[in-house]
C-alpha cells in the first residue's frame, strides 16, 4: 500500500471503523429484550437465522462488528481486503432495509421514518466500494510504474 493510499483511505477507515467497533463492543453485553429484537428482525429477514438463540446470534453480530471495525483501524489491512470486508458486512445491513416490510415507503426506495435507521448505512456500502476500488488501483497503478 502506497503512502498516499494511506492518507487517502485513513480517514474513512477510522470513522467508519470507530463506530463499527463500538457497535460491536456495545452488543457483546446486550441484555435479553435487545438480543430478542435484533435477533427478530434478522431472522424476519433472513430466515436461516431463526435457528440461533438471540444471544448467540447477537454475541455473533457483536463479534463480526469487532472484526470488521478492528480491520478497518489496522492499516496493515489493505484497503481493498478492510474494503470487502465493510461491503459484506453493509451489504446485510442493506438487505434488511430492503426486505423488512415498513421499511421503504410503498414502491420506492425512499425510507420510512422506521427505515432511516437502516438506509442510513448506505454510506457503508460507498466507502466499503471505495477502499476497494482504492486498494485495487493502487495495486495496479504500483506494478505498472
Amino acid at each position: 500500500m502506497s503512502f498516499a493510499s494511506l492518507v487517502r483511505t485513513l480517514p474513512p477507515r477510522l470513522a467508519t471503523g470507530a463506530f463499527i467497533l463500538n457497535s460491536g463492543v456495545g452488543k457483546l453485553s446486550a441484555d435479553q429484550e435487545t438480543a430478542a429484537r435484533l435477533h427478530g428482525m434478522a431472522s424476519n429477514t433472513y430466515p436461516f437465522l431463526g435457528k440461533l438463540k438471540p444471544e448467540d446470534f447477537t454475541r455473533a453480530l457483536a463479534i463480526g462488528e469487532i472484526a470488521v471495525g478492528t480491520t478497518l483501524l489496522l492499516p496493515v489491512v489493505p484497503a481493498a481486503v478492510a474494503g470487502a470486508a465493510l461491503t459484506a458486512f453493509s451489504g446485510g445491513l442493506i438487505g434488511l432495509y430492503l426486505k423488512t416490510p415498513g421499511m421503504r415507503r410503498e414502491g420506492s426506495l425512499r425510507p420510512t421514518q422506521s427505515g432511516i435507521p437502516l438506509a442510513k448505512d448506505a454510506w457503508l456500502v460507498g466507502i466499503g466500494l471505495g477502499l476497494m476500488a482504492d486498494g485495487l488501483t493502487d495495486r495496479v497503478s504500483s506494478t505498472s510504474g
